[in-house]
Order: structure tokens, then C-alpha cells, then sequence
């Protein structure tokens, strides 16, 4: 049996399982590493195949040939020789997963395992059944199994969901431009409610057509906002974008609670006062989040932190259920 590995968009192998085993025993191979061999029809993460165990023990595959578009996937280093030939030397796990190699990798057989690698060279791979789908820009952040959302990403995403919330009040923005109204009654921070008379005032005011509209396209949109995000944890504007709320530790969707909760009712209940007391303020509650996001490891910010979730590339496997023995 082959199997080759893979992690940060790099691949290794082949290995055979008694070399692989000794890789995990050692930890230079990971759970979260991806594996594939004949037999599985896609990259799967390695705790996943071992019951998260460090001893792997596949089930018996019948015989096949291997994959080739597979196995010439592998990136090959070139040795550090005067002529640039490939040589004899083993390659340590260190270098081909992009690591700072130890200086006692040669002498460790528990690390260079890669003797029997295949010696074609290649360009730098992008894993073509790997469950990273997405193409990975040299800028990307990769966490585990998993490539971190973009900020400017993040960004439009929000942006897209504020523009379709404009489209839907639009018919009652057109309303009250023709009415004469008096902003000022807004701008008094210290008696609001007046500032809520005057718009209740203002809404008995508009005809009962256009509220009616109104209510019918935020409110739809509203629940198709909150379906999107249940079952795919991922907002229109994320949809649109390509990225997904997925879990910090599963990388899978999240729990009912947290996107629902956490991340979609109670942040739309700050983000309400913040802009019904001062736009400016939500503007900038907004940019803090963004901010901080921009400075984390992992693109986490505020809204992260407290639903305990990640932004990321969005993929059809983190819509997986995770199974009771993972």
C-alpha cells in the first residue's frame, strides 16, 4: 500500500503503512494531516481514518492500480549539492511539510522516512482531492484542515448583506424622501424618546402599501438570511463571497447556538442600538472587529471570540456532520 500525506498545500510520499505508523508514534505525522491511499475517495484528515489513534490500521482494500494524477502530485526538493542532481539522500517529513529542518534529521529513521519517494519533479502541487478545494494564494492562512477567510473577504461579505438590507427598505427610503422630515428630532441623544414618537408619528403617516412592502421584504429577507446561515453557516453576503462560520476546534459547522444565537441574534441586537444610538458608534464597533481580526493569527475578532468560531474558505466537507468516534 501507498499512502501519500499532505499538509499546508504540500504533499509527501509515498510511504508504506509500517513507516507511517512509526511517523505517528513519533508525532512527526499529525491527526490533522490529510492522507490518501487506493481505497478512499478523497483526502481525509488522519484522525479521522485512526479513531483518532496513533497507530493506523486500514481496512483491506482490493488490489488496484494507484491513482497517477495522485502520486504525481508529490513536490520534490532539490538536494543541497554543488550540481543541483537529485541524490540519494533521504528527505526529511521537516522539509517537505515547509518546517526549519533539525540538524539531526539524517541520522533519525524515525523522521526520514521518505526514502521510497517518487522521484519525478514537480511544481509546488495544488492537492486536486484534497478536502482544501479551494486554490491556496501563497498569502492564505491554512489552520489545520482549513483556510482562513480573507478580511477584504469578510469586508464585502458584510458589505453585500448591508446593500440587500438597503434594497429592502428602499421602498419606504423613497416614501419618506417625499415627505417633509425633520432630522433634527434625531439628533438628541438625551431624549429619545421623542426621537421614537416622531418616527411612529412618521410611520402612521406613509401608506399602509409601502409599509406593508417594507415589512414583507425585510422580514423575508431576514429569515432567508437565518436559513442560510443554519443550515450553511453562511450569511448572503458569505454565500456570495465564497466563505463560511465554521467551529474553532470541529472546523465544521457550528452549533444552533452559536450561529444562531451568538453570532446572528445577539450581534444583530448590539449592532440595532449601536446605529439607533449613533451610526458613527456602529461604524466603529464595526472597524474594531475588522481590526482585530486583521492583527489575530487566525483572522479571529471580536464576534469570533465570543462565539468561539473561525471565517474560512468555504468547502462542502466542513457541511459534514462530525461522527461520534472522531
Amino acid at each position: 500500500m501507498q499512502i501519500f500525506l499532505a499538509r499546508n498545500n504540500i504533499q509527501a510520499g509515498p510511504y508504506n503503512l509500517e513507516q507511517l505508523n512509526i511517523m505517528l508514534a513519533s508525532g512527526e505525522v499529525v491527526l490533522d494531516d490529510l492522507m490518501w491511499h487506493e481505497g478512499l475517495e478523497q483526502w481525509q484528515r488522519v484522525g479521522t481514518l485512526t479513531n483518532n489513534q496513533t497507530v493506523y490500521t486500514p481496512a483491506p482494500v482490493n488490489g488496484a492500480e494507484v491513482n497517477d494524477s495522485i502520486i504525481n502530485n508529490v513536490t520534490i526538493f532539490p538536494e543541497d549539492n554543488a550540481s543541483g542532481k537529485q541524490t540519494d539522500k533521504p528527505v526529511s517529513l521537516d522539509r517537505l511539510y515547509g518546517k526549519p529542518e533539525r540538524k539531526d534529521t539524517a541520522n533519525n529513521t524515525k523522521v526520514d522516512m521518505t526514502t521510497n519517494r517518487h522521484h519525478t519533479p514537480h511544481h509546488n502541487v495544488s492537492l486536486n482531492k484534497s478536502t482544501l478545494k479551494k486554490a491556496v494564494a501563497d498569502n492564505d492562512k491554512v489552520v489545520g484542515n482549513v483556510v482562513l477567510a480573507p478580511i477584504m473577504s469578510r469586508v464585502l461579505a458584510t458589505a453585500i448583506n448591508g446593500l440587500l438590507y438597503l434594497l429592502a427598505i428602499f421602498p419606504l427610503v423613497m416614501a419618506l424622501t417625499k415627505m417633509d422630515v425633520d432630522y433634527s428630532k434625531f439628533q438628541n441623544i438625551q431624549d429619545m424618546d421623542a426621537a421614537y414618537q416622531y418616527s411612529m408619528t412618521l410611520m402612521e403617516s406613509l401608506p399602509s402599501s409601502t409599509l406593508m412592502m417594507s415589512q414583507i421584504m425585510v422580514f423575508g429577507l431576514f429569515a432567508l438570511q437565518l436559513v442560510f446561515i443554519a443550515l450553511r453557516g453562511q450569511s448572503l453576503g458569505k454565500l456570495i463571497t465564497g466563505i463560511r462560520v465554521v467551529d474553532q476546534t470541529t472546523h465544521r459547522l457550528p452549533s444552533f447556538s452559536k450561529l444562531i444565537g451568538m453570532r446572528t441574534l445577539l450581534l444583530f441586537i448590539i449592532y440595532n442600538l449601536l446605529f439607533s444610538f449613533t451610526s458613527f458608534l456602529g461604524f466603529v464597533v464595526v472597524a474594531i472587529h475588522y481590526y482585530m481580526a486583521s492583527k489575530s493569527p487566525e483572522n479571529i475578532g471580536w464576534h469570533d471570540k465570543l462565539a468561539k468560531t473561525l471565517v474560512v474558505k468555504a468547502d462542502s466537507s466542513q457541511l459534514v456532520k462530525k461522527s461520534k468516534s472522531e
